[in-house]
This record gives C-alpha cells, structure tokens and sequence, in this order.
C-alpha cells in the first residue's frame, strides 16, 4: 500500500532538517561506514517516521532530545508498535552522540551483530 504523500513530504523535510547529533550520528552510518551495515534515515515504517533503519537487521535507532523525558509513555508505545512489526528499537540521547559517538557506535554495532 502506496504510504500517503502527507507521509513522504514529512520524512522529506525531516532529512532537510536533521538535528546536530542525528547529523553527526548520519555521518558515521551513511555509505556502510559501519561495518558495511546499510542505514536509511528518516524512514517511514508503519505509521510512524524512524530516525535510522538498518532493514537488513530490521534495527531501528532513535535519537531523544531532553522533549523524551516527558513523552516516556508516547516513546513506549511507539517502541511496541515497532517492535511488533518485528524491529529492535534502540534509543540513544542526543548527549551521548555528540559527547561519546564511539560509544554510541560500539553499542548499535554490537546490537547489529546480534541479529
């Protein structure tokens, strides 16, 4: 089913307005840097837009501003709504991927070779 052009056009201004740490966080996962593990970025699945997708694994990384402390039930019904479409949803704070990107790189590969 075709996803509703009201979608695309969100996801769209999405990669033309990433954030600081989706953009530093992009740079390391664009063109199979890691590992030579594919990532999309700001990709529609279901009826939500993910911040990165690993299809191959069916991994999904999110990035959470200091906005998540108060939607941690919004946050946790979209993790289900993913993770029973089959996905690992993996969530990150924006501090930890501009203050410790190694960390964070280590962590997302780490749960990709689990797959």
């Amino acid at each position: 089913m075709p996803l509703p052009s009201t979608t695309l056009r969100h996801a769209r201004a999405l990669r033309r307005n990433m954030t600081d740490a989706e953009q530093r966080l992009w740079y390391r996962l664009r063109a199979r840097r890691l590992d030579e593990w594919k990532f999309r970025r700001q990709v529609p699945v279901g009826p939500y837009i993910v911040d990165f997708l690993c299809a191959r694994a069916r991994v999904i990384v999110e990035l959470d501003g200091g906005q998540h402390a108060e939607r941690i039930a919004r946050d946790e019904a979209r993790t289900a709504g993913l993770s029973s479409r089959g996905y690992q949803v993996i969530r990150f704070w924006n501090n930890d991927v501009l203050g410790n990107i190694e960390g964070v790189l280590e962590s997302l590969l780490a749960a990709l070779l689990r797959r």
